[in-house]
Parts: structure tokens; sequence; C-alpha cells
């Protein structure tokens, strides 16, 4: 069973991160936190063993060395144990350390010590180059002289037949290690640099100065806080806000087709998917403000746009191998809804016309495709859903008809702003048609609520009942949000993917908040909503919005991040781009936070930067910068730039 949380809570909340303050005590503990660059991931595991003892095992994945077969999962990945790693060494013998806090920040801070020495790690990727960074300070605070070193490391070779480039070198390359005297009160800074490469190429060089990987990552961070930024009464979702943004906007990997979004998780690089970078990530991006997810965004819309054909075939679910190839295994997944909405949606947010353009074939081609796929009831026909048969889902299921809803809506406004008025409204006429088709062929009492099925013949509750709401259908939201939040669904890590069922994901419980809080039922979902920020932020394993359970080991997949972001903004401040110039807000203010308001600042929409503030009855958009107009709550607020 997934980890209860501990009483007390293990982390703590501070002005940037969350901090962790080890009881010598206390119960060993370990935990995982990804962190990646262009072109290298960090996968790391910390914690402590029996009285505090410091445990560290980093694994470390380089998505554009690929192994072989070259398929989804062939990137190149190496554990280092104790003995692959340079140690450090204090008057010859290996030091025991001790762990006494961590603080994780954008960065993962480990403090300790180590007999008289006190001792300061800092991990990350390097932002740019292939390697994982163990940056390291160590402090005497004895009263005699101590010798320290960094033990030597072993540097490995794969066998050249499974790589696509042969060999691989792979090694942990010490900086500042040789033996040192450290006389009392003096520090020494010492690196670990594990990287990769082709066994045939020389070896990638060092930062130029140690501080360099760290002084980049920061910089990356600052610039992720000054962008689409959240304050509300509550300390935790603030903070997992920004850890989201983070995470979301980190896993931006630099192949030979270009800088693109991937999940992450140990499985899953250098490639994309309709569902995690089409539907979840990249409508985030059209107003996140953050210019290399512009480019990870189109770089995957020109991937899938590859795929384009005139007999029309499905795209492929997942374009893997740093674009070399495809992934279709369980068939079409509703794939051209997943697309077509994302796509729409980022065009609309961008607000860029020239990037509207290059996108626009490809979402009418998956709007071309879905018209083919029409069933005798008027719903949608796939093969399988984005669970992709680990659940069942019929012929026709709920989630694909209604993001095709969603994409029809897009891209009638993107139409209009393209100069295709006939073509804007065949897609009004065929949005309003699939809208009565959905609520008759899935509209339906189930266990007792009045709500949808999610396949002819379901008779279980399911969790994505919620993705109706999220596009704005609301006409069996309350028994829908009744459906979602009863014992049936809900769980204490949020929504049950099947109801009397252990497994859950969180991407459907975070479809699940933004659809509430779209639905003006902010009162009823922000009490659940705390808690699973706080579970997630302060509890057993933290920071970031994980995969699933039991599968996967929770990973920190890095799109679910992206919809923790959209469940307050699309959700709680109800923004949704309307056309390349204007956009609504429809915020839904809980009211529990009326009295201090929250504020969402520096949005990047419609070509804009906008900024938000609700307070009591009110809500106040100033746009570039400009005095601020007030507007009543209560319905969307329409901004049309100008």
């Amino acid at each position: 069973m997934p980890l209860a949380n501990p009483l007390p809570p293990r982390w703590t909340v501070d002005a940037t991160g969350v901090a962790w303050t080890v009881q010598r005590s206390a119960p060993p503990h370990v935990d995982h936190i990804e962190t990646s660059g262009e072109r290298c991931s960090l996968i790391l595991t910390y914690g402590t063993g029996e009285t505090a003892s410091l445990v560290q095992s980093p694994h470390v994945v380089w998505p554009m060395l690929r192994t072989l077969p070259n398929d989804t999962h062939a990137s190149l990945q190496a554990d280092f144990k104790p003995e692959d790693r340079p140690r450090l060494t204090i008057d010859g013998k290996m030091a025991a350390e001790t762990l006494s806090r961590v603080r994780l920040d954008g960065i993962v801070h480990l403090e300790g010590s180590a007999g008289p020495l006190a001792v300061r790690r800092s991990w990350l990727a390097d932002p740019k180059e292939p390697f994982a960074v163990e940056r390291m300070v160590v402090r005497n605070g004895g009263d005699r002289a101590v010798r320290v070193a960094l033990t030597a490391a072993r540097r490995r070779e794969t066998d050249p037949a499974k790589g696509l480039d042969g060999a691989y070198t792979i090694e942990a390359i010490a900086w500042h290690g040789e033996e040192a005297t450290l006389g009392p009160g003096r520090s020494r800074e010492m690196e670990v640099y594990y990287a990769a490469r082709p066994s045939s190429r020389p070896p990638v060089p060092l930062p130029a100065s140690p501080e360099a990987p760290e002084r980049g990552r920061r910089a990356f961070v600052r610039e992720l806080d000054g962008l689409l930024d959240l304050r509300t009464p509550d300390a935790n979702v603030d903070r997992m806000f920004r850890f989201a943004k983070i995470r979301a906007a980190e896993s931006l990997f630099r192949t030979k087709g270009g800088l693109v979004h991937s999940p992450g998780g140990g499985a899953y690089y250098a490639a994309i998917w309709a569902n995690d970078q089409a539907e979840y990530a990249n409508p985030l991006f059209g107003y996140l403000g953050y210019r290399p997810a512009y480019e990870a965004a189109e770089t995957a819309f020109g991937w899938f746009a590859r795929y384009v054909n005139r007999e029309y075939r499905p795209i492929p679910s997942s374009v893997v191998a740093e674009g070399a190839s495809f992934w279709n295994g369980a068939g079409d997944r509703g794939d051209m809804a997943m697309i077509a909405y994302g796509a729409a949606r980022y065009a609309l947010a961008r607000g860029d016309r020239a990037a509207a353009n290059r996108l626009w074939p490809l979402i009418e081609w998956c709007l071309a495709y879905l018209e083919r796929k029409k069933g005798p009831e008027g719903v949608l026909l796939s093969d399988s859903d984005e669970l992709e048969g680990r659940f069942p889902a019929g012929k026709a299921n709920l989630n694909t008809s209604c993001l095709a809803y969603d994409a029809l809506l897009s891209a009638a406004s993107l139409a209009a702003d393209l100069g295709q008025a006939d073509r804007a409204a065949a897609y009004r006429a065929w949005a309003k048609g699939l809208r009565t088709s959905i609520d008759r062929y899935f509209g339906r009492k189930v266990e007792g609520f009045e709500t949808y099925r999610y396949y002819d013949g379901n008779d279980v509750l399911r969790a994505w009942i919620a993705t109706p709401l999220t596009v704005g259908i609301f006409d069996r939201a309350p028994g829908t949000i009744d459906a979602l939040f009863s014992p049936r669904l809900w769980t204490e890590d949020g929504l049950a993917s099947q109801a009397g069922d252990a497994t859950f994901w969180d991407r459907a419980t975070l479809y699940g908040f933004r659809g509430a809080f779209a639905a003006d039922a902010a009162d009823r979902a922000l009490p659940r909503f705390l808690d699973y920020s706080r579970r997630r932020l302060t509890g057993e394993h933290v920071p970031y919005a994980v995969e699933a359970y039991p599968e996967g080991g929770q990973r920190h997949l890095s799109a679910e991040s992206a919809l923790y972001v959209r469940a307050v903004t699309e959700g709680l401040f109800g923004l949704r781009p309307t056309g390349l110039r204007r956009f609504e807000l429809n915020p839904r203010l809980p009211s529990a936070w009326k009295a201090a308001g929250m504020s969402l600042e520096k949005v990047a929409v419609a070509g804009i930067v906008v900024s938000v503030r609700v307070k009591d009855e009110t809500c106040e958009v100033a746009v570039r910068g400009r005095k601020a107009k007030r507007y009543p709550l209560g319905g969307p607020i329409e901004i049309v730039v100008d």
C-alpha cells in the first residue's frame, strides 16, 4: 500500500523549498527525486539508514546515447554504486557519514557530518552538458588538521554490440579530489561528474569553473520564478506550484531531431506521447512564457505532423528514439483527439500567428481523421484510451469524445482568426452535435450517481468522468462531483482509477481537481486539493506529483506536474484562450480564501503578459503592466488584446 504521512510531517515549507531535519533516533527513511537537463537526467535516491547514516545513490540517464534495440526505452542508463563513485576519505580511511538535513529548492542539498568534518552536498543535472554533478564542500570543525581526499572511481565500458554508437564509456570523474590537509576551521570544495560518451569520442569537457553547473541551474529556476507566479493563502499550494513549474519545464532534451519535452521517470526520454506532451504539457507551455518550452512544444507537434497521410491512417501514439521511430502498441488511443486538443490550445495560448499557421494543417488533419471515426451514435470510436488497456475502454470512451469536443471549440476559434469562417462555423456545429451525443451516449446513473459511464456496458465509477468538466460540459456536474468525491472513488491518494481498485494515477486526480474547480465546486474541492498538495509536497515521497501506484514506483513524470499547474490556472482561475488575441478568465475563489485573495502574475497569453488578482467578489486584470481593470466575479471575463 502507499505509505501514509508521518505525524508530525517529515518536511517543512520554507521561503523557496522544503526541508527535512533528520532526527538521529528516527527510523530509516529513503526517497528518490528526478532532476533533468538538456542532455541527462539524474534520479537520486537519498536518505538515512540506521542512526541517520547517509544513503545516496545516483542513477543517471543519457537520452541521446542510444542502446539497441533503439526503441522507447533505449536511453543509456547507469546506477553508481558506492564502489563506482569517488568517496570521501579522512586520514586515509573511508568516511562514515551521517545526514542531518535535506533541502530541496530546485537543487538537492544534503547536509551532514563525518568525524570532525561538516559536509554539504549539492546534487543536480547540468543544464546543458551530459553529466550529473555532485558538488561537495567539507569544513574541518575539529581542533586538529586532517587529510581529506576522494577515492578513485572505476571507469566502465558497455558492450559495443548493445550500443547504437558502439561501446559507451561511463565514468565518475573526481575534480579536486586529490589528498589535501585541512586545518581547523578550513574548508575545501570537491566535485564529482557522472558522465558518459561514445568510447570512440574524446571525453566531454568539464566546466570551466566548479560553480558553473549550479549557477546555470539556479538561473533556470530564477527564470521560472519570474513566470506564471502564484500567490494564495496556502504556502503548500504556492510551493508545490513552484516545484511543478520546475519539473514540467526542466524535462526538455536536446535530441538530434530538436528540443523535446519527455516524461522522464527512468523510462521515457527523447520521445513524445500524444497524451503526456500534446494533451498535458504543451497547452501549459503555450502560456508559461518559457521560450525553450515553446520550442519543445512545436518540435513535438512537428514530429507528429510527419505522420499525416492521405489515407487517414492514425498518427502513432508516440514518436521515439529522438524522432527516428515510433510506438503504436495500443492502437489508436484517441490520439488524434489528444493532438488536436493540445495543438489548438497551445496555438491559441501562444498567440503567435506564424506558429498557428504552422500548426493548422496538423489540427485540421486530426479533426478530419476524427470525423471518419464517428460511430452511429455520434460519439468517436477508438481502440483504447491513454491507459492502454489497463482498464476497459470499450469501442468508444468518454475521454476521446470530450477531448475532440474541446478541440473543435479551440479549432473553431483558431479558424476564425486565420480567416476561415466557413471552417469555424462547421467546427462549432459539429461540437454542438457532439456535445448532445456525449450526453445521450455516456450520460447514465452509475452506482447511484447521475454522471457518466465511461463506455457502453460500464457500470462501475471511473476517475475519468471528470473530463467533461474540464472541457466546459457541466450538464451532469453535481452528480459527477458527488461521485468523484464519494468514498467509492476518493482515496487518501486522490482518485482511484476505478471504484473498488487500489490503482491510482495522479493525472486523473489532477483532471478531477481542474474539473471540480471549473464547475464552481471550489469549496468542495479545496480541502482535498490542500490535502493532496500537502501529501505530495511534505509527505513520504516529495515534492512533485507522481505517475501512478502500483505501477512505476510513483515516478516523478514531468507532465503530471504540468497538470498540477493547469489545475490552478485553468481550474481556479478559469483561464482559457479563445483567440490569438483574446482569452477568458472565470476565477472560482474558494470561500476560505476570499478575504486574503489569490493572484497569478506574469501569465504569457495572447501574445502579451497579464497579471490577475482575485479578492472578495472582484477580479483585477492588468494587461502589459497597465493599470488593472476591475471585473465582478460570477461568470467568464473576456479580455480582448488591442
